[in-house]
């Protein structure tokens, strides 16, 4: 036995690598699967096997890099389908390595090869190390005297000092004792929240912990979400990131995450055990806890772009690799068509660029545990030639794969470039963002008066965006607020944005906030007006919980959290972004968290506000009640002309008799009927309460003036405070 298989006997494939100890020529290994993978040759010798998709390169050098920095080359020489491979002994997990790729340097036909740079693998499943701004990191000449020409111009100087490497992961978990919960979507409540930014300020999570999927993990945190009622978390960006250079220079940071690097990786920064492959089994065991609360994981993944950023940002891994196998090049070649508005966009028609967002998809749900993706700017992921095409070749390879096509899949249905708004238009197995929904419950509630048809469209499930295809009310994600954008207090509390601490002059973030700050803009305010805002957000809260499709709560609107007019704090990794707990420890956002946690469970006991089906308008049976219905406030049904007009004031009935769904057996499901109240008007409004045939008598469940209210018996007619609703129930009979 040699020394170096010695020393890999001894420290088993679980232990800290202690660099390369095997030849430095590598054996021909395999050309699949592509990435780093840990494993035993036949000849009983431990190593890693490396492919790497490279199919216009002239060269690929693997680079390992000791415990000191030093870096080792190792040509790899067998090419087999378009892939660079090679097996090399000794090679253990934790091994930190990347790539070299060399190739013609021809900016005007979009070749950009430069062995100077040093790669990320594009399926490394650990990344180790910063990214650090330097001019070093782009492969062309950042600051040439000439700027229109300084892409074209390379750049030799080494990159490998400021760029983060990739890590060997050893396989180690087949998942058997994981449960996943499996919830259906009529009974999904998402809770899009942020590892880092829900965990740091929680006194009952170990400091240590605090900002890690560790963190997250810990029972203080779950049982907030166990005892909110949601099902499942919506993670904002968990890939590998970096923060963009102009954000690096400010002294900031890409909080938010949009800026991937690695798209197999869990982002090292938010591991509290180590990152040389450490981060990979802690995020596992974050999914695990989770599931066993009963709680799903859906990660927010951006495939639309990468931290390559345009022509002279970094060339940290695909930029490197293939440029136009993997990015949308302009029609001069030399550029790049930009349908994201970050530089970049990757180019889902070639089949390569599929197959690496199709692997990375499979990889965090076989090997990661997760249940589910929320896409961001996802019609740029369908682009054809230009425009955007339901049958693309992206949308039909996860339609088709087995395992995918069982997930939640959740569009952002728009991008930035023309023809990019497409909500309503994705194909059945896809839920959607809503954004109709948001603006039009932001206009009700702020006097913004939509016609009464926009909001009944919204808050029955959105059937004109939705009922074509074969698609359900679940399609509909409904939100007032998310990351993006005002939390639910700056809603009421900013007419404007206040975003100086970016430092962009408050030129970022968007104007159209569609809010309403009570009479004062900021806090603190008057006690009349803080009053006013906590009803509102009562009133907003009540109504997103109540609305027909899939809601979405933003971490700690449900606590009353702000930031203090940001809305768009994508760059702030402090006290601005972190929840604030002790919000809890006041009586009002108490009140309103559990408000929140009792209308989750009303929609968990009762289907009739969850339907799986889109309302009819019509009679289940003949002579029986229709399964919807608007009333005025005179308690008599809205005619055509009231259904266009613009109001205040609005009644909603769910009949649970006339429900169309059935159970598991095929019998009729029924419900209690719930009567919605809304009055978005200054003044207080009378409703006549629906008698017979609808319902013989109401209990007041929820009371927006008033908080959480307890059941009351209500007859004949509700007086409906200003600005509020109310949530009457009508018992089913039997």
């Amino acid at each position: 036995m040699t020394a170096w298989q010695e020393l890999q006997r001894e420290a088993g494939p679980g232990a800290p690598a202690p660099g390369h100890q095997g030849p430095d020529t590598p054996w021909p290994g395999s050309w699949q699967p592509l990435g780093a993978r840990f494993r035993t040759a036949r000849e009983g010798v431990q190593g890693t096997n490396f492919a790497l998709w490279a199919p216009a390169a002239e060269a690929v050098d693997l680079c390992l890099f000791d415990e000191e920095g030093r870096e080792s080359r190792h040509p790899l020489t067998e090419q087999n389908f378009q892939t660079w491979h090679g097996f090399l002994p000794g090679v253990l997990p934790g091994t930190r390595y990347g790539y070299r790729v060399h190739g013609r340097w021809d900016p005007w036909t979009g070749a950009r090869w430069n062995p100077a740079k040093l790669l990320l693998d594009p399926y490394a499943r650990a990344v180790d190390g910063s990214y650090t701004t330097h001019d070093a990191v782009c492969a062309s000449v950042r600051h040439w005297p000439e700027p229109e020409a300084a892409d074209t111009v390379r750049d030799n100087r080494d990159s490998a000092p400021y760029v983060p490497k990739a890590v060997v992961v050893h396989d180690d978990d087949d998942w058997y004792d994981d449960q996943r919960p499996k919830t259906p979507w009529a009974e999904t409540v998402l809770y899009e929240l942020h590892v880092r930014g829900f965990t740091m300020r929680h006194p009952d999570i170990p400091p240590a912990l605090r900002g890690t999927y560790a963190g997250l993990a810990h029972p203080a945190a779950i049982e907030h979400l166990t005892g909110l009622g949601v099902t499942a978390v919506e993670l904002l960006p968990v890939h590998h990131h970096v923060s963009e250079d102009h954000l690096q220079l400010r002294g900031l940071t890409n909080y938010w995450g949009y800026n991937t690097l690695g798209f197999f990786a869990p982002h090292a920064g938010y591991s509290a055990s180590g990152t040389r492959g450490q981060q990979v089994g802690e995020f596992k065991r974050m999914v695990r806890a989770l599931h066993a609360a009963g709680i799903e994981v859906i990660l927010d993944v951006v495939y639309n772009h990468t931290a390559e950023s345009g022509v002279t940002g970094p060339a940290l891994s695909l930029r490197g690799i293939d440029n136009g196998g993997y990015y949308r090049l302009d029609r001069s070649r030399r550029g790049y068509a930009d349908y994201t508005g970050c530089g970049n966009t990757l180019d889902t028609r070639q089949p390569h660029t599929v197959r690496l967002i199709t692997d990375s998809l499979r990889y965090w749900v076989t090997e990661m545990g997760v249940d589910g993706f929320r896409f961001d700017l996802a019609a740029a992921l369908a682009r054809g030639s230009d425009a955007v095409e339901m049958h693309h070749p992206f949308l039909g390879a996860v339609s088709q794969d087995p395992l995918l096509s069982r997930v939640k899949l959740i569009a952002e249905p728009w991008d930035v470039g023309p023809g990019g708004y497409q909500v309503g238009g994705f194909p059945p197995l896809w839920a959607e963002w809503n954004d109709k929904y948001r603006d039009t419950v932001r206009d009700f509630w702020r006097g913004a008066r939509p016609d009464v048809r926009e909001l009944g469209y919204r808050l029955s499930g959105s059937s004109d965006l939705y009922a074509r295809g074969g698609r359900r009310p679940y399609a509909s994600v409904n939100f007032v607020t998310a990351h993006d954008g005002f939390t639910l207090r700056d809603l009421v509390s900013y007419n404007g944005k206040h975003n100086e601490a970016n430092g962009e002059q408050n030129r970022d973030g968007t104007d159209d906030n569609r809010s309403w700050n009570c009479g004062t803009e900021g806090e603190p305010a008057e006690p009349g007006t803080h009053e006013l805002r906590v009803r509102q957000l009562r009133n907003l809260m009540t109504t997103l919980l109540l609305s027909t499709g899939v809601p979405m709560i933003t971490a700690g609107d449900e606590l009353g959290r702000t930031q203090g007019g940001n809305n768009n704090a994508y760059c702030q990794d402090n006290e601005v972004s972190w929840l604030d707990w002790s919000l809890l420890e006041l009586p009002e956002w108490r009140g309103l968290h559990a408000l929140t946690a009792q209308l989750i469970r009303l929609r968990r006991e009762h289907p009739v506000l969850r339907q799986r089906a889109f309302f009819s308008g019509r009679a289940a049976v003949p002579g029986g009640q229709r399964d919807l219905a608007w009333f005025t406030t005179r308690g008599r049904e809205m005619t055509e002309a009231d259904w266009f007009a613009p109001t205040a004031a609005v009644g909603m009935l769910l009949s649970g008799t006339a429900m169309s769904e059935r159970d598991q057996h095929g019998c009729p499901l029924t419900d209690d009927s719930f009567l919605l109240l809304l009055n978005a008007a200054e003044r207080p409004a009378r409703f006549t309460l629906p008698g017979e045939p609808w319902a013989t008598r109401y209990e007041l469940l929820v009371d927006t003036a008033r908080g959480c209210a307890e059941t009351a018996e209500v007859r004949d007619s509700a007086v409906v405070e200003g600005r509020s609703l109310q949530l009457l129930r009508a018992p089913c009979r039997p």
